[in-house]
């Protein structure tokens, strides 16, 4: 994919998050609507220094989380990491505080289809996560000892 092009999907990808897909997972968790699929990410605004969520697929272990970032260091959560790499990070009802790090080595691929362990769930989630990338990156949050 050509520069312009992943540019082009971006914007596209950007629009889609921002103002339909985050705002209805926003909603049905308010409705107490949560899935193991979706874990919800906070993170300090960069510029604004306030707290910022976005919903996340993440793969939890006992001392962190692997999320894949999409957009790489486009996406506004990413560039949150980079200004300030404390972020809390919620599975189910719990929230975790941990530190943030790219992994730029990692298997990006490898580790999206470690995200889902079912027989049908798993070829979802990596084509969705394969259809909606520009330049994925994983990124490991290590939990802040209790």
């Amino acid at each position: 994919m050509t520069e312009p092009d992943t540019l082009r999907k971006f914007k596209r990808e950007r629009l889609i998050g921002r103002y339909i897909a985050n705002p209805a997972v926003a909603a049905l968790d308010r409705l107490g609507i949560r899935t193991a699929l979706v874990s919800e990410l906070e993170t300090t605004g960069a510029k604004t220094g306030l707290p910022r969520r976005v919903p996340v697929t993440a793969s939890f272990d006992d001392t962190g989380a692997w999320i894949i970032c999409q957009h790489g260091p486009r996406a506004g959560w990413a560039r949150n990491i980079t200004a300030d790499p404390r972020v809390r990070i919620r599975r189910g009802d719990r929230w975790y505080t941990g530190t943030a790090a790219f992994v730029p080595d990692d298997n990006v691929v490898a580790r999206a289809r470690s995200f889902a362990t079912g027989r049908i769930a798993r070829p979802v989630l990596a084509w969705t996560i394969k259809a909606l990338e520009t330049e994925p990156i994983s990124v490991r949050v290590t939990f802040a000892a209790a």
